[in-house]
């Protein structure tokens, strides 16, 4: 399928993919990580009473909530409201999103008899995902939407470990105690998160996010050994569609040669490492997304200017730069710093 079959023509030269494709842009494109969210009071008015998962399937309520902070804050793309676990929860895995905790699995996958319970993912397991993606779509007619699925590694991390975890010790003790079971589980992960990534794209989404967020967790040769092969196979499985494709994880300043190696067109940065030696690490013929740290935001505003001109000077040199913050957007951030630092980023970049 060529680019153009797939890539909505209303969005093709929006700011944010010609900064994704290194191309010139008119202004230093924005979105940020969770902008969709805890943070909006007009999220936590419509998601009152409504649990985490429940919401990910209602295609009105995705719409809304994606929407909001797109016409608050005047970001530069929306990013598709859901969750890594769906796709999990949509192969009937028993699990679910625990506020204050996070995802929680009931029967954790510790043996080969755990990973039948894996089946592959069609598009009739998440028709809601179609169906909001479409209604998304027409509704922002040339700000692009950016789908998004969590990594091999992150999602193998959760059926591991039961659910959140510090030290990963079950992930890792399956890792290093039987790699065969590691490989044959974060390959069957790779097809799951492959098949939910075409879906988004093949409903009209502009560029799709990979969110490693735990691969921050592993040494480099690890990384390389033990899960480059499960996100490079998610990767080649989209490449055809022309969509950029943007890959992202917390605390990985020494993976990001590596994350750029698994096939991304565009590598995200968290605050720990600045851009330009981002860039260095990350070698030629990739854009970066990033950095600016997210409790930079409950600062004053000069405090937020100056830092956030520390991130654009940093990205002075690069191919091409989309700003975000090097992790979400904390619940308790005020929504209106947000809105500022877009304008500010805007004003300060016009070319």
């Amino acid at each position: 399928m060529s680019a153009n079959q797939t890539q909505p023509s209303a969005t093709y030269d929006s700011a944010f993919l010609k900064a994704c494709r290194r191309e010139p842009v008119p202004h230093t494109p924005v979105w940020f990580m969770r902008q969709a969210g805890r943070s909006l009071p007009e999220y936590r008015k419509v998601r009152e009473g409504i649990p985490m998962l429940e919401s990910c399937m209602r295609p009105e309520l995705v719409t809304e909530i994606t929407l909001q902070p797109v016409r608050r804050h005047g970001v530069d793309a929306a990013i598709f409201f859901s969750d890594i676990v769906v796709p999990l929860k949509a192969i009937g895995v028993d699990l679910d999103i625990k506020p204050g905790v996070g995802p929680v699995v009931e029967r954790p996958v510790r043996s080969r008899a755990d990973l039948d319970r894996l089946r592959h993912l069609t598009p009739e397991d998440v028709p809601y995902v179609t169906e909001a993606i479409g209604m998304l779509t027409r509704e922002l007619g040339s700000t692009p939407l950016i789908g998004f699925a969590g990594a091999p590694f992150t999602l193998a991390s959760y059926l591991v470990e039961g659910g959140p975890s510090r030290t990963y010790e079950n992930a890792k003790a399956m890792m290093y105690g039987d790699p065969e079971l590691w490989a044959d589980l974060l390959d069957r992960l790779a097809d799951i998160t492959a098949a939910f990534l075409k879906v988004q794209i093949e409903a009209g989404v502009s560029a799709v996010q990979l969110f490693d967020s735990w691969a921050g967790a592993l040494a480099p040769a690890d990384y390389r050994r033990s899960v480059l092969p499960a996100s490079a196979k998610v990767f080649q499985a989209v490449a055809g569609y022309g969509v950029p494709r943007i890959h992202f994880g917390v605390g990985t300043g020494e993976l990001l040669g590596l994350m750029g190696e698994a096939g991304a067109d565009v590598v995200g940065v968290d605050w720990r490492v600045p851009l330009d030696e981002a860039a260095r690490r990350v070698g030629p013929g990739k854009a970066l997304q990033g950095n600016l740290d997210p409790t930079v935001l409950f600062a004053s505003t000069e405090a937020v200017e100056a830092k956030t001109r520390e991130v654009l000077d940093a990205a002075a040199g690069l191919e091409g730069h989309v700003f975000n913050l090097g992790h979400g957007v904390m619940p308790a951030t005020d929504p209106d710093a947000l809105t500022r630092l877009v304008d500010y980023v805007h004003t300060r970049t016009a070319r």
